[in-house]
């Protein structure tokens, strides 16, 4: 079962602490030394500055899928996600700069990190605090398609935050997402209760949802059902996109939220009562939408409080999905007011028009 690292950051013994996190996800990931030795500075750095401009915060070491889908299966990826409720940074583009390091660190600076981290997003708002997400994948690029097979970019990426109650490391949480030709179908399942066993449940249903990427959802949780039958269970919801025809289907069981955004308006996606794996409806609903340009999808376990509604700006300042679900985790509790459950949040977005 893959494990999530979620590691305080008080005192300067913490950053040792996530340094070793990222060292053994690395290894878990199957990377190669030199990327091993790029997890770690990347982890040090951010840590030390949690210390240093935020005076506490807490760090989540994963492996995830990649944020963007060939065909085929790339390598999955370390991913070190920062969160504080500091000060903020009122200059973000500054703190890129070489020579703007933070004291008693490797010297490395976030523009360092930028450049060695496959994928790095940073959002900071003065007198709310700082998310900083990286992520560092296998040197090579992974499968080549066949010769004389076209490679089309689907124009969308998802990432995810997954981060395990009370400390713990297993969560009961699990995201991944999958790709079948034009169509990619991300999915959130939150097994029953908490430990190792709900972590079974959440696992195997990463484990069929890979061997299920042509299925839409409703079919899919029909899969599921049976795959999850000698497990705790869980609570699932999924969605699929067809980047073809604009067209998104939805459908869940128990209690994962899914709200969708076109424009400036939300529109919350209704599951069905049940558990997955043991009190499944009879009937399973799809509900269906337009994907446009303006759409953003928020999937979000029951470790967000239920009143939880996603910010007006989500989405508008971070390019990257896992900055957006990595906002949502650290607007959603704080030092006095910790979330009481695994918390889980995927994001699917459009890549901007720029970089498509």
């Amino acid at each position: 079962m893959p494990r999530v690292r979620h590691v305080p950051v008080h005192d300067a013994t913490r950053v040792r602490d996530v340094r070793v996190a990222a060292e053994e996800a690395a290894a878990r990931a199957g990377l190669d030394e030199q990327r091993r030795a790029a997890c770690a500075l990347v982890a040090t750095e951010l840590a030390t500055n949690l210390l240093k401009h935020a005076t506490a915060g807490e760090v989540v070491v994963d492996v995830v899928d990649p944020a963007v889908l060939p065909e085929g299966r790339l390598g999955r990826a370390v991913q070190i996600t920062a969160l504080d409720h500091g000060p903020g940074i009122a200059d973000v583009a500054g703190a890129f700069e070489d020579g703007f390091t933070t004291g008693g660190s490797l010297g490395a600076g976030l523009g360092t990190c930028r450049r060695i981290a496959d994928a790095f997003g940073l959002h900071s708002v003065v007198g709310r605090g700082t998310v900083a997400v990286a992520r560092i994948g296998p040197a090579t690029a992974g499968p080549v398609p066949a010769e004389g097979e076209p490679v089309r970019s689907l124009g969308v990426h998802a990432g995810g935050v997954n981060v395990p109650f009370a400390g713990a490391e297993l969560s009961g949480d699990a995201w991944s997402w999958v790709r079948s030709g034009d169509r990619v179908t991300l999915m959130l399942a939150d097994g029953l209760g908490h430990g190792a066993e709900a972590a079974r449940a959440s696992d195997a249903a990463v484990e069929e949802l890979r061997h299920c990427a042509r299925l839409p959802p409703a079919e899919l949780l029909q899969r599921l059902h049976t795959a999850l039958s000698g497990t705790r269970g869980a609570a699932v919801a999924a969605v699929q996109l067809d980047t073809w025809t604009g067209r998104l289907r939805f459908a869940g069981i128990g209690n994962v939220t899914a709200r969708l955004r076109d424009g400036g308006r939300w529109r919350t996606l209704l599951s069905r009562p049940g558990i997955v794996g043991a009190h499944r409806p009879r009937t399973v609903r799809e509900d269906e939408a337009d994907w446009t340009r303006e759409s953003l999808l928020i999937l979000h376990t029951d470790g967000l409080p239920s009143r939880w509604t996603p910010p007006a700006d989500t989405g508008v300042p971070p390019a990257d999905p896992a900055v957006t679900a990595a906002v949502a985790v650290r607007d959603a509790g704080s030092a006095a007011r910790p979330v009481r459950d695994d918390t889980a949040v995927a994001v699917l977005a459009n890549v901007p028009e720029a970089s498509s």
